[in-house]
């Protein structure tokens, strides 16, 4: 069984709790701006003292309001600095956060908030309010509900104000290491959410850990990042922790189509986002290229960026001629793209699904390294995260300190450590089923490398066998595919059948700008697009791509577009933009029939 395990770099604490992490940061540096708002067109500082002054006003007005140690709070809203305020003043009233995504249904906020006991919620604004109400008579412990957009976060704020400091001071001292510190729940990716305990000290010594690891990133003087991903995922949540306990500017843009404009304005260090956000980067700039009669010119830069980072990694001596070419697209290209990221920043965390080496390479060239990591909710984001020291791409990396990873017989990753959360909310079963000994099994099926560098292959479950009797990884078909401008979403399909296929929904936002650049119309219907000759082969030709890394009994012999998108709204995608799989499977299941309906013989057919 291969195994690799690393000795935690910081000492244990195992009364601490996250509130010391912004005692510690204060006293250490008061002044420092640990967080930037909007305001007119740029940004004002709020620094460590500040923050911690506005965390203990709200704190009180909490504890005013009846909020007890121990209760469970719902809170639904974007990625703002009021979410972080909000986090860390439940953690000073003693309270524990039960995060849900602001695009939550209304059943799938009542299910959060029945099953974690939660007695109040906090909404940002009144469509959030309103799913709530749907589903507020189902909801019996719910004393209380507080609309941010309304104004309640400073009426609380006078409520409190005749609660003392020594009040707030008990409260947060309540709690040690292995006290519960906030209620996640899973995607649901692979049924009804599970609610994650992760503790005070998963955080605290998991943040203290990867930021000494990782000081380059984390510790430089003048580090900032600026968070557009949902802050009610683990990845993110983590990473405001971090940045507090390391000294990190954080700004926040929940709205995605300002993030080129924030970028400019905030000019970050750091980048944290999922692979999706990095291939619309490259393929909206590929587009944008095309449009301006420079496609060619793009092209040929993102092939001398790839080449040149492989060379760089695999230690080889770079030609003379790719030097040069490589200088020269650096002045065309390159550094406009580092320009409409800010022009500062020199590291992205990644996580939540693979990158593909392609794009890790290219951002490479551009002068940022993509860290990619691993981690799930139930090990508080990171288990693995490649070093700013030494990156593999392609790989996500080394354990973190006070981490180990093993391989099961099978392939599958198992995790303990500092990060391992400790149980299912009121779900013994799924916590048994979940656990061998102290080792996390998570599903996934990886591999490492000499030096303990993982590569993640794809899920235990998702693993296709043919009718052949061929065992065949998703994932390793479907990246490559969805690195396509024009595709969506695909899922691989072919479990016990005499080969494999693939659904594939386009994506609405690239396919204007791509039919235009082919002298199509730019409004054509997903629908007719689904059927145009020039997108089926634009989505064959990507199909082409992925086979060539597979063997032909892996490779996708036949494809159908579906004529409309997979959403979170549709139920096919998780707030992360996971695909739904079973779900997929169940409610296209006519599609995959047709699919194998007639035989075929050909490497590759599409279905018209």
């Amino acid at each position: 069984m291969v195994q690799f395990e690393v000795p935690a770099i910081v000492p244990a604490d195992p009364q601490a709790n996250i509130t010391d992490l912004l005692v510690e940061r204060v006293k250490a540096t008061p002044d420092l701006a640990l967080f930037a708002v909007p305001e007119g067109g740029g940004w004002r500082d709020i620094s460590a003292a500040e923050f911690q002054k506005q965390v203990v006003a709200l704190a009180k007005g909490f504890a005013a309001s009846g909020i007890e140690p121990g209760d469970k709070v719902g809170f639904i809203a974007r990625t703002t600095y009021d979410w972080t305020l909000v986090d860390f003043a439940l953690f000073y009233a003693g309270a524990v956060m039960v995060p849900i995504y602001e695009t939550s249904s209304a059943a799938q906020i009542q299910w959060n908030l029945s099953d974690s006991g939660a007695i109040a919620v906090i909404t940002e604004h009144p469509e959030h309010s309103a799913r709530v109400a749907e589903v507020r008579a189902e909801l019996p412990l719910i004393r209380s509900a507080w609309e941010m957009h309304a104004g309640d976060l400073d009426k609380l704020v006078t409520a409190g104000a005749d609660v003392s400091d020594d009040e707030i001071e008990r409260r947060r001292n309540l709690a040690n290491g292995a006290d519960i510190a906030t209620l996640i729940y899973t995607s649901g990716s692979t049924g009804r959410p599970k609610g994650c305990v992760l503790t005070h000290s998963n955080f605290v010594e998991l943040t203290r850990n990867a930021s000494r690891s990782n000081r380059e990133v984390f510790e430089t003087p003048g580090a900032s990042t600026l968070l557009f991903i949902t802050t009610a995922h683990v990845f993110a949540r983590f990473i405001s922790i971090l940045n507090i306990q390391a000294g990190v500017k954080t700004g926040h843009q929940p709205d995605t189509k300002q993030l080129l404009p924030a970028l400019g304005s905030f000019q970050p260090t750091f980048l944290l986002a999922v692979p999706r956000v990095f291939e619309k980067v490259y393929n909206s700039a590929e587009q944008k290229a095309e449009a301006g009669g420079k496609g060619k010119i793009f092209r040929a830069a993102a092939h001398t960026a790839v080449e040149h980072s492989r060379l760089q990694q695999e230690g080889k001596k770079i030609p003379f001629l790719t030097k040069i070419k490589f200088g020269l697209f650096d002045k065309l290209v390159y550094s406009k793209l580092r320009t409409a990221m800010g022009g500062r920043v020199t590291y992205a965390v990644s996580g939540s699904a693979p990158l593909g080496p392609r794009l890790g390479h290219f951002f490479h060239s551009l002068g940022v390294t993509i860290l990619e990591g691993y981690g799930l909710t139930e090990t508080t984001a990171p288990a693995t995260v490649n070093q700013a020291r030494k990156s593999k791409i392609g790989t996500v990396g080394p354990v973190i300190p006070g981490v180990g990873i093993r391989l099961g017989e099978d392939g599958e990753v198992q995790v303990r450590g500092v990060n391992v959360f400790k149980e299912y909310w009121r779900n013994p079963e799924a916590t048994a089923e979940a656990f061998d000994g102290d080792w996390f099994k998570t599903g996934d099926i990886g591999s490492f490398d000499d030096e303990g560098f993982l590569t993640i292959t794809g899920r235990k479950k998702e693993i296709i066998v043919t009718a052949g009797g061929k065992n065949v990884a998703p994932a390793a078909l479907e990246d490559p595919i969805r690195a396509n401008p024009i595709v969506g979403q695909v899922v691989v399909v072919g479990d016990q059948k005499p080969f494999i296929s693939a659904l594939v929904t386009l994506d609405p936002e690239m396919l204007p700008a791509w039919l235009s650049n082919n002298n199509l119309p730019a409004d054509m219907s997903l629908a007719d697009a689904a059927k145009n000759d020039a997108v089926r082969a634009e989505v064959q030709r990507a199909i082409d791509i992925a086979n060539k890394h597979v063997s032909r009994a892996e490779s996708i012999r036949k494809f159908t577009i579906l004529p409309s998108e997979w959403t979170e709204a549709s139920g096919h995608l998780t707030p992360k933009m996971s695909i739904k799989r079973n779900v997929i499977l169940a409610d296209f299941a006519g599609d995959i029939d047709e699919l194998y309906a007639v035989p075929v013989n050909t490497t590759n057919v599409s279905l018209s």
